[in-house]
């Protein structure tokens, strides 16, 4: 472990609650991030995704904040100043702390739970995923094949909540998960609140992986555990996917992390057998396979011994998976339904863009647009896959974990869609393995605050008939008025905020962590 760190945002004044040298009164910062939290939670009650059975929609609350124009927009605009003040009190958390010692890993965690709290009860945010894991489990319990069948084979399919996309589109998830999925709607009987409920609850064990093995990777890489802590488990972009949108990427990742602690701390049997848990929720992470091969392989191995581990490794994970598989007789079907989910393209990915420049460009010669833009997103996959295979192939092996990071990172930057919740898998492996005070922390900030606002605006529920006619509140304007919100406030953090504007200058401080690129 280092020695104390200097916070990013320089030392402050003496604390007169008696911090001492350690950091200032981090109160203000952690009220202020659970008052933006509640703002949200308020929200969620007016634009959050409900199932259309809901027995919540008959609430008298619920109807005014949903059908009642003034609802809705109250709802906004408390849902985007909520989540902007959740990304300012985690940046003026930082800048309380003056090193990066045992009170500020108590002041995170006080945080972590304060912001947590609201978003455990809130309505679903910024997606609707969770009701397409409830429509699955409910084929489970009712005895379809998930990789076989869309939610449609069941009957009143629609009055899940899950997005139109899953209607026809197998599962893209693992055996881990699909057991969960079953085991949540055999218990709630369908009941969507209380499904919810237990998803966030299994969204939850993710995020406490994650708390207790991301300072225990920095310790192993000499970075300060307790400021890779605030950059990833207060990172109102992870609470808020991982737990307001309850996606169970929480629980892949916390699983994965914890893999790759085991792992490199000779304990590989373990991390793997972890590791292979976190494919079996969700496949992405078998890209950490080859890497954990090499730990265990060890520092001086040769090609042959790699290539025994890679193989060894390869196989306990293949012959847990077809464990896994054989309990129900469902077999690899996930491979099938990797690419139900998203969009083929989003403007905010580079590839992504390209590709949609490129089929512009072509439709205006009167060509078929699609076919060159395939080829964007197919090179930007091959980029992908090359370079994942050159940080296996090259490299030291001090530098292990930030080889995978680095692939990992090419795989999800060369897609040509990013979710947020894509982004937040990459934040906890940069963290342990280094982000250095000047513009990679920076660039962490702008990247948060972006994904932020994005997501803000991204995915609401307006009601339909508030849509069209006298009223007017089209769900565009709903969007927009809660990007210009969002937006504003972010504009406010980076250029006029007396405090949080220093952040996003230029520092003629030293970095505070190892050179890690």
């Amino acid at each position: 472990m280092t020695a104390p760190l200097p916070a990013a945002g320089g030392v402050a004044a003496a604390d007169p609650a008696g911090y001492g040298a350690e950091m200032d009164d981090p109160r203000s910062p952690i009220l202020a991030g659970f008052t933006g939290s509640m703002f949200m939670f308020i929200g969620s009650l007016g634009v959050g995704w409900l199932a259309p059975v809901s027995e919540l929609r008959r609430m008298p609350l619920f109807i005014w904040m949903r059908t009642e124009a003034l609802g809705v927009a109250l709802s906004i605009i408390l849902l985007a100043v909520g989540g902007m003040l959740l990304v300012r009190a985690w940046l003026r958390l930082g800048q309380k702390v003056h090193v990066w010692g045992k009170q500020a890993r108590a002041a995170t965690l006080k945080a972590i739970v304060a912001w947590s709290l609201p978003m455990t009860v809130c309505v679903p945010l910024f997606s609707r995923d969770v009701y397409a894991y409830i429509g699955q489990g409910r084929l489970m319990v009712e005895g379809f094949n998930p990789y076989r069948n869309g939610i449609s084979a069941l009957s009143n399919y629609f009055q899940l909540g899950a997005d139109k996309m899953w209607t026809e589109a197998p599962v893209p998830y693992g055996q881990l998960f699909l057991w969960i999925e079953q085991f949540v709607v055999w218990s709630t009987n369908v009941q969507p609140e209380a499904s919810v409920l237990l998803f966030r609850l299994v969204a939850v064990v993710g995020v406490v992986l994650c708390v207790v093995y991301v300072p225990r990777l920095a310790e192993l890489h000499g970075v300060n555990p307790h400021r890779a802590l605030w950059l990833t488990a207060a990172n109102p972009l992870f609470l808020t996917n991982f737990i307001a949108s309850v996606h169970n990427d929480s629980l892949m990742i916390g699983l994965a992390l914890a893999g790759l602690y085991y792992s490199a701390t000779h304990r590989v049997v373990r991390g793997i057998v972890l590791v292979t848990l976190s494919i079996a929720v969700k496949p992405i992470t078998i890209v950490f396979l080859p890497f954990i091969g090499l730990l265990w392989a060890g520092r001086d191995a040769g090609w042959v011994r790699k290539f025994s581990f890679w193989a060894l490794t390869g196989g306990i994970s293949l012959g847990l998976l077809i464990l896994m598989s054989m309990v129900n007789g469902f077999g690899f079907g996930w491979i099938n339904g990797l690419s139900a989910p998203g969009s083929i393209a989003i403007w905010y990915a580079p590839v992504g863009l390209i590709g949609m420049v490129v089929a512009s460009l072509a439709n205006s010669f009167g060509l078929d647009g699609s076919i060159p833009a395939d080829w964007v997103y197919s090179a930007g996959k091959l980029l992908a896959v090359g370079v994942v295979a050159w940080q296996i192939l090259r490299g030291d092996y001090d530098r292990l974990m930030r080889r995978l990071t680095l692939g990992f990172a090419a795989v999800v930057v060369l897609a040509p869609i990013i979710q947020s919740w894509y982004v937040v898998w990459l934040i906890p492996l940069f963290a342990v393995t280094g982000i250095r005070n000047d513009w990679q922390v920076k660039a962490l900030y702008f990247v948060v605050s972006f994904f932020m606002i994005y997501a803000i605006s991204d995915q609401l529920e307006v009601f339909p008939y508030l849509q069209a006619g006298e009223v007017g509140f089209a769900l565009f304007l709903a969007r927009v008025a809660a990007a210009v919100t969002g937006l504003l406030f972010g504009l406010y953090l980076i250029f006029w905020d007396p405090s949080t504007k220093r952040l996003f200058r230029k520092s003629g401080e030293l970095p505070v962590e190892r050179p890690v690129i």
